[in-house]
């Protein structure tokens, strides 16, 4: 019998489940970029006990990966900033960070080429479609298609 709505009681077939959001606090602490990526959040105090982290030593190292670290602090910093607009000390790590990953973007395509299509515009020719990905850098190329 499938569960009707009711008026506010939780019915007999109802799955349990306990959810918990811990209240973030102004000022927080907050990890490094690396350690932010490896725990998939910027702030300690979110950082759930139950949650396995698996694919943590797999975070990698290297320009790419310092770059994924630089975005992920800016993906949370931005949601933390969404609900705590009034912390001035997070608008300006905001902002550092978004510079940094400006620079660190520019070199990077400076170096190994566009990370993203619309990158291809500021080129002298379009580049977008050239091997090897930024994913497939120090693989072998066999040199039938470039697979590796």
């Amino acid at each position: 019998m499938p569960c009707a709505d009711g008026c506010g009681l939780l019915p007999e077939c109802a799955p349990l489940a306990v959810p918990y959001v811990p209240f973030q606090q102004t000022g927080s602490k907050r990890y490094s970029q690396q350690e932010a990526l490896r725990n998939g959040t910027l702030f300690p105090g979110l950082n759930l006990p139950f949650h396995l982290k698996a694919e943590a030593g797999k975070v990698g190292s290297g320009p790419l990966a310092e770059l994924q670290a630089l975005e992920f602090v800016l993906a949370e910093l931005g949601q933390y900033l969404d609900t705590h607009q009034g912390d001035s000390e997070a608008f300006a790590l905001f902002q550092q960070y978004a510079a940094l990953e400006r620079e660190g973007r520019q070199k990077y395509e400076a170096s190994y080429g566009p990370l993203f299509q619309q990158s291809a515009a500021n080129d002298k020719r379009y580049t977008w479609l050239q091997d090897p990905w930024p994913w497939n850098m120090g693989e072998e190329y066999s040199e039938k298609g470039g697979e590796g």
